[in-house]
């Protein structure tokens, strides 16, 4: 599958359950198709996340397509003002 969405289902931050919660809500709108990729069942796939990323410090959601980083929530969310998010995510 294309598109994975890093998360995490053990949070205590409202901002990340909220972010995550709003990528599920428009890729869903959009009818593309994603895997969610749960970073809290092992911390390998946290330093995975990271490492992919680029960002030592990342934090979820954090969006690729294949192994190609698209970006984080505030790149994603600024794809969806501009009515670019195909193009973030590499799939136009």
């Amino acid at each position: 599958m294309g598109i994975k969405l890093y998360y995490t289902t053990v949070t205590a931050s409202r901002e990340v359950k909220s972010q995550q919660a709003e990528v599920i809500r428009i890729l869903e709108s959009k009818n593309i198709q994603f895997e969610l990729i749960d970073i809290s069942v092992g911390g390998d796939l946290r330093d995975e996340m990271r490492t992919k990323s680029g960002n030592p410090k990342a934090v979820p959601p954090q969006i690729f397509n294949n192994d190609d980083y698209c970006g984080n929530y505030e790149m994603f969310s600024e794809a969806v003002e501009e009515d670019t998010v195909e193009h973030f995510l590499k799939i136009a």
